[in-house]
């Protein structure tokens, strides 16, 4: 087995063999030197200059003379103590001068190519380090630091033919044959990473690690029989290794060999009973093979174990929550169920409370969602979304007490949320308190940034609390506000032309916005009776009773049956207007002068 290859990244740091070597224990820059490391330095220093002597000899070139030599090393070995404490300008400064001295040297040149790498100059580095290479070809330090600052500029190719040359020229260098073909794979070059991964397969045997890349290439090259063969040869070299078992079961489901999948997956379970990326496998399995009970049964199996992450059980559960709300219960039940099993597992973290309140949302339980969602913020109150969710809940549920606690609680975090202070202001107005109703919605309406719609629905509501305030001028503006964002919103224009009836003012208007609204639900008691109202302010009696008669018979509004006596005392049918004022006050709350009618068979209005 080959010994573990060190990243590029990890060599940076690293000096040449033989010459200025990191001592031996370092695990950070030092402060300075010991004497210990100084004498290191110096002998290594000294072993350098005579195998250069012994290259210059063969080259035939003039050696240094012992002065120029000696002011050499000690400028070397003065530069290399700056490199290790990280002062780099010190370092380049001594080194250069040495590099002026003694050009040829290899170690030199490294180390200056390592100070410009560490100061960021990666040009000087990349002359520098090539420099070593060339001066000296069998030292490995050289060629990575070279691949390292060739891989730092992205230029992939260049580090490729930097890693040949290193296993070509230095001996024994084979392990980077794992670094050459994970290059050639950055590059998208197949054919190139499969060779080099074979050539290491020549030299070092069977080793996991290059029939796993393989695999990865034949499947790249789609060639799927080759690439189950070389997950054989894994399985066969790690007979009680469930990962690679499951590496294979994976592969045979996602390219539709069911059967050996199914036989796969099963061969994992024997090794782990309870892996849980086995079940799943199996429960794709039978999915695929349309039989949802067994799918079913094993995602519970796989959801019932510990060893199942947080993260892939929400990964899953997004996937049910796309599918929701299904048509087939079995399904919502399913997502439910997982999702409580991942509450079970993980009680204390709030993505498993969040994705369940997500589920029981889509799935019409809402009342449990809201106080799943509340659980989740008790372990994380700083996703705004959970939040938003517990608020819109509120709303829908009609729960004006905990809509207003809620959103006072989700402002203190995210006050400059516009929907928390619209849903405020609601609660507010809901609580019969108008002012700090109206004085969260304009508040939260000039927060309102691109997005004509909430702005619309804080105008609308603006119009109900200014009315509520009898500040109609506002109200009035505030629904001509909300009409320009939308034009049919029929919220709108039907509490503005009811308010309008209700004052006697600009009738006409309210006629026209009222019978927008009947014509587009000529069914609703709500509409019919405002747009029955207001033909009542402008004496249409006529029209008034035949809007009404329309809504009576849907009707549970004690106000339509008291507005429908109303109208039939104007049109001088009292005994079945005081008839009609009876059914009104059996049916609930109607208006407050409904008694006096009654007592005095008179209409007051």
């Amino acid at each position: 087995m080959r010994q573990v290859v060190l990243s590029l990244m990890f060599w940076w740091g690293l000096a040449a063999v033989g010459y200025a070597q990191p001592m031996e224990g370092a695990t950070s820059p030092p402060d300075k030197l010991t004497r210990k490391e100084q004498r290191a330095l110096e002998k290594q220093q000294r072993e350098a200059s005579k195998k250069q002597a012994e290259a210059q000899a063969k080259r035939g070139t003039a050696p240094l003379s012992e002065r120029d030599r000696e002011h050499s090393e000690a400028l070397f070995v003065e530069g290399v103590k700056y490199v290790l404490l990280e002062d780099y300008p010190k370092a380049l400064e001594n080194l250069l001068k040495a590099y002026a001295l003694n050009p040829d040297n290899a170690a030199i040149n490294y180390k200056i190519a390592e100070a410009n790498l560490q100061s960021g100059n990666l040009r000087d580095a990349t002359n520098y380090a090539e420099a070593a290479t060339r001066l000296d070809p069998k030292n490995a330090y050289y060629y990575l630091l070279l691949a390292t600052i060739q891989a730092g500029q992205k230029q992939y190719e260049g580090a490729t033919k930097t890693y040949a040359a290193l296993i070509k020229q230095v001996p024994n260098s084979g392990s980077y044959l794992f670094n050459l073909a994970d290059l050639y794979l950055a590059q998208n070059k197949l054919p190139e990473a499969l060779t080099t991964l074979e050539q290491a397969e020549k030299e070092f045997g069977q080793v996991d690690e290059i029939s796993f890349k393989k695999q990865q290439i034949y499947l790249k090259q789609n060639k799927l029989d080759q690439a189950l063969a070389e997950g054989e040869k894994l399985i066969r070299a790690n007979p009680n290794e469930p990962r690679y078992v499951l590496a294979q079961a994976e592969m045979y489901a996602s390219n539709n060999r069911l059967p050996d999948a199914l036989r796969v997956a099963q061969q994992a379970l024997r090794l782990e009973p309870e892996n849980p990326q086995a079940h799943m496998i199996l429960a794709e399995v039978y999915r695929q093979q349309n039989q949802p009970d067994e799918a079913a049964q094993q995602l519970k199996l796989a959801f019932a174990s510990p060893a199942l992450d947080i993260d892939e059980r929400v990964r899953i559960l997004v996937g049910y929550i796309k599918q929701l709300p299904n048509p087939k219960e079995a399904v919502n039940q399913l997502a439910r169920d997982l999702a409580a099993a991942t509450i079970k597992i993980y009680p204390k973290d709030a993505k498993s409370y969040a994705v369940a309140g997500d589920i029981q949302t889509l799935t019409e339980h809402k009342k449990e969602a809201r106080n799943t969602y509340l659980q989740a913020l008790r372990y994380d109150n700083s996703k705004f979304q959970i939040w938003q969710q517990v608020v819109l809940i509120d709303a829908e549920l009609n729960q004006t007490d905990s809509l207003l606690v809620h959103t006072d609680r989700a402002l203190e975090l995210f006050p400059n949320q516009a929907s928390l202070w619209f849903y405020n202001g609601v609660a507010y107005m809901l609580k019969k308190q108008p002012q700090k109703g109206v004085k969260a919605l304009e508040h939260g309406r000039k927060l309102v940034v691109n997005n004509p719609e909430l702005l619309g629905q804080f105008d609308a509501q603006l119009g109900d609390a200014y009315h509520e305030m009898k500040d109609y001028a506002k109200s009035d503006a505030a629904y001509e506000a909300a009409l320009v964002s939308d034009p049919n919103n029929v919220q709108v224009l039907n509490n503005y032309s009811y308010f309008l009836s209700l004052r006697g003012e600009k009738l006409d208007k309210a006629k026209q916005m009222s019978g927008k609204v009947v014509k587009q639900f000529p069914d609703n008691d709500t509409y019919l009776d405002t747009y029955a109202w207001v033909l009542y302010k402008m004496k249409d009696y006529a029209g008034a009773k035949a809007a009404l008669e329309k809504a009576l018979p849907k009707t549970k509004d004690a106000s339509v049956v008291e507005h429908y006596g109303d109208v039939l005392y104007q049109l001088g049918e009292k005994d079945k207007a005081v008839a009609e004022w009876q059914r009104a006050r059996k049916m609930g709350v109607a208006s407050d002068l409904l008694e006096r009618k009654l007592k005095d068979r008179k209409l007051y209005e």
